[in-house]
């Protein structure tokens, strides 16, 4: 059974200072599942022109951006990668991210445990806060353990 803390290892957790734009910042939260092989490069780009096309409808709630695509698109393996910087971007609509959690999903339900989880952890503002305000591994690890209480 899937639990986020299995998958947003040290290695999966990033913490800058600042993008350049919510292009780069997609690009620097999607870079560790690439180094795993987890997604493929094509999978990146589709999350971007997704956006573009759409919108930021990836912002699901303030601060907080989850890109993702679909499977075809370049998934390999389940996975995600969190990225926090201390400076958010904008988006076109006026929409800002934080915090940038990429999912890879592989097919249409083994991610589904995860976002239970995930939505878990969103529904506590205290926590939706102390996220955004991570600024070591440890903080979000001690985070999702809690969660997974």
């Amino acid at each position: 059974m899937p639990v986020l803390a299995d998958y947003l290892t040290v290695d999966m957790v990033q913490f800058k200072k600042e993008a350049q734009d919510w292009e780069e910042a997609i690009r620097m939260a999607a870079a560790p599942l690439l180094a795993k092989a987890a997604i493929e490069q094509q999978y990146v780009e589709t999350m971007i022109e997704n956006v573009k096309q759409f919108g930021p409808y990836i912002v699901i709630m303030p601060k907080f951006a989850m890109p993702h695509a679909r499977p075809e698109y370049g998934v390999n393996k389940l996975g995600l990668s969190l990225l926090v910087l201390e400076k958010g971007v904008t988006f076109e609509s006026e929409k800002s991210a934080n915090v940038f959690l990429v999912l890879a999903a592989p097919d249409s339900d083994s991610h589904l445990i995860l976002l239970s989880e995930l939505s878990s952890v969103l529904a506590s503002e205290e926590k939706v806060s102390a996220l955004i305000a991570a600024k070591t591994y440890q903080q979000v690890a001690d985070l999702l353990k809690e969660e997974a209480k």
